[in-house]
């Protein structure tokens, strides 16, 4: 029975740290500490391995607790139940949770709030589009931290930031803001640029 709540434990763990790199910017906005965002994008390229892990680690706890028991002759009284730590039901509820650390990249762009902001531009002239390459985005969340910080800023017009082209491309009136204060927001996230081009 310890073996087997080993294992669950091993198994949310392995779920954790596979996420862990898309987890990190949604607590760190949470937090209000952005810099921390960036923290463990180095566990990124580990990724598929920690979850075949977790997979391979709790199948084993599901077989060890599903596979039938040998039967004993004795007279002895063998029905007590089961603590909730042994049984299948806790089992399953960390299987459960395993399974939603696993998918977090692919909803964590939820626990970003929506920064709509009603831009007046007054000359057109005023519009430039600079494209910033940025090390350490790995997931979508990691984008979503990019945007948000960035369009925190006065006369952002547009980001998008692509974990994907490892870039950001930001719309903004020049009048009101400079590309100096757009890269300093992004490496402000943890997230580095190493380039920037004007289109």
């Amino acid at each position: 029975m310890k073996s087997e709540n080993k294992l669950a434990g091993l198994g949310l763990l392995t779920a954790i740290s596979a996420s862990l790199c898309c987890i990190t910017p949604v607590l760190a906005l949470l937090a209000g500490t952005s810099g921390l965002a960036s923290t463990f994008s180095w566990l990124d390229p580990l990724r598929p391995y920690l979850i075949g892990l977790t997979v391979l680690v709790l199948g084993f706890a599901w077989y060890q607790k599903l596979k039938p028991k040998k039967e004993i002759d004795c007279d002895c009284e063998t029905d007590e139940k089961p603590k909730f730590i042994q049984s299948k039901k806790f089992l399953a509820i960390v299987t459960g949770f395993a399974i939603v650390m696993l998918a977090f990249p692919y909803y964590a762009q939820i626990f970003y709030p929506k920064a709509e902001k009603q831009i007046i531009v007054i000359d057109k002239a005023n519009i430039h589009t600079v494209e910033f390459q940025i090390k350490g985005m790995t997931c979508a969340s990691c984008e979503e931290h990019v945007n948000h910080e960035v369009k925190k800023l006065d006369g952002i017009l547009k980001s998008t930031a692509s974990y994907e082209n490892g870039n950001a491309i930001v719309e903004f009136d020049i009048s009101k803001t400079k590309i100096a204060e757009i890269e300093e927001a992004i490496n402000g996230t943890g997230y580095s640029v190493t380039d920037k081009k004007e289109n």
